[in-house]
C-alpha cells in the first residue's frame, strides 16, 4: 500500500476529488448526447444552436478541472497519488476539448449532412464517455477494480472500433470525393472526432494506472 493509501486509512472519506471528477464525466456524456443531436440534423440553425450548448458545457469543464486543481493546492492528503489527479484531471478535460472541438468544425465548415461514419463514431464517443463516467462512479471504492477494469476494456474496445472506422472513412473520402474542400473539411471534422475517443482512452490509461498504485 502507498503512503498516500495509508494515510486514507486514518481520514474521512474523501467528499471533494470524487464529486467533482464525477461531475466532470457527466458532463462529458452531456456533451456527447448533443454531439449525436449535431450529427442527426440538418437544420443548420439548429446546429448552430446545438454547439453554443456544447461550447458551455465545455467551459463547465474547463470549471471544474480548475477546482479540481485549487483542491489539490489546499489538500496535505488526497485519496490517490497527487500526480494521478492532475493526470485524471487533464485527460477528462482533453476528451471535452475534442468533443467541442469536432462540435465546432462542423460548425465553422457548415456542414449540412453528417456522413454515416461521423453519425457512427459520435455513438462510439457516447459509448466511450458512459464507460468513462462509470469507472470514475467506482473510483470511491476501489475494492470494484473489476468494474473498474472492464469499463477500461470497453473504452480500449470502442476507441479501436473508432480507429477502423475513421481510417475507413478517409480511405473513401480519397477514393470517391471529387471535391477537395469538402474532402478536406470531412478530414478535418471525422479527425476531430477520433480524437475524442483517444482521449477516452487516455482517461482509461490513467485509471489503470490509478489501479495499479492503490491495489
Amino acid at each position: 500500500m502507498s503512503l498516500n493509501g495509508i494515510f486514507q486509512y486514518f481520514v474521512p472519506k474523501d467528499k471533494k476529488f470524487f464529486p467533482l471528477f464525477e461531475q466532470a464525466g457527466n458532463n462529458l456524456i452531456d456533451m456527447a448526447q448533443l454531439l449525436i443531436e449535431n450529427v442527426n440534423t440538418t437544420d443548420v440553425e439548429y446546429r448552430k444552436e446545438i454547439c453554443r450548448k456544447i461550447e458551455d458545457l465545455e467551459h463547465k469543464g474547463d470549471n471544474i478541472t480548475h477546482q479540481i486543481h485549487l483542491e489539490l493546492g489546499k489538500n496535505f492528503i488526497t485519496p490517490f497519488d497527487r500526480e494521478d489527479i492532475h493526470a485524471l484531471a487533464s485527460s477528462l478535460d482533453d476528451v471535452a476539448d475534442f468533443i467541442h472541438g469536432a462540435s465546432n468544425r462542423m460548425d465553422l465548415y457548415k456542414l449540412v449532412k453528417a456522413t454515416q461514419p461521423m453519425i457512427e463514431i459520435a455513438g462510439l464517443i457516447l459509448e466511450a464517455t458512459e464507460h468513462v463516467s462509470k469507472a470514475i462512479h467506482e473510483l470511491r471504492d476501489l475494492k470494484n477494480i473489476r468494474n473498474i477494469t472492464d469499463s477500461c476494456v470497453r473504452i480500449n474496445s470502442v476507441e479501436n472500433k473508432a480507429d477502423y472506422i475513421f481510417d475507413k472513412a478517409v480511405a473513401d473520402l480519397f477514393d470517391y470525393e471529387k471535391d477537395a474542400i469538402t474532402l478536406i473539411k470531412h478530414k478535418e471534422i471525422l479527425s476531430a472526432m477520433e480524437d475524442a475517443t483517444d482521449k477516452c482512452e487516455d482517461v482509461a490509461n490513467v485509471l489503470e494506472s490509478i489501479l495499479v498504485k492503490n491495489a
